[in-house]
């Protein structure tokens, strides 16, 4: 399983349940590793998406709330359900896309994080754990970029010992 997320310098995510930034690099670098792969969220981030489901992906959305159930999902109540789920697909090929409680709740368990860091403190009130204090190391790291007026670069971080489901 990956972990696929674009951060502050201080892994910042959100803000008002909203992206901090629109970077269409980004998106399209998001967009280019899920498409045609499983992407694993949790209801709050499912609802904020533009286009619900994820087009082209098997949208996987992980909610205790009963009472929501979009028929274009699959919704799992809790990990266990969740990792006999998962256990349908090949691990490589799933991605956790947020919000903040699913990425620190399933982060010991990717093997891979693909994290665009914006060079940048922001405003913000949503923040996950810093995979380089989460057991992550350095595997790549692209050049900078610049677009709408933030620097940013591409990391792909390697966990050292990531949990089975």
């Amino acid at each position: 399983m990956n972990l696929i997320v674009a951060v502050t310098k201080n892994y910042a995510i959100g803000k008002d349940n909203n992206l901090l930034f629109h970077l269409p690099a980004d998106l399209k670098f998001f967009k280019e590793k899920t498409i045609g792969n499983v992407v694993v969220m949790g209801k709050k981030t499912y609802l904020s998406l533009p286009k619900r489901p994820l087009p082209n992906r098997t949208n996987i959305v992980l909610s205790t709330d009963t009472s929501f159930n979009p028929t274009e999902a699959i919704v799992v109540r809790n990990l266990q359900e969740l990792f006999a789920v998962l256990k349908q697909f090949d691990s490589e090929k799933i991605y956790v896309c947020g919000g903040a409680s699913i990425y620190n709740l399933l982060m010991d368990y990717c093997k891979k994080a693909f994290v665009t860091v914006i060079d940048e403190i922001v405003p913000a009130d949503t923040y996950i754990k810093d995979v380089e204090q989460s057991g992550f190391v350095l595997e790549s790291e692209s050049e900078s970029f610049q677009e709408n007026g933030h620097t940013f670069r591409f990391k792909t971080y390697i966990n050292q010992n990531p949990k089975n489901f």
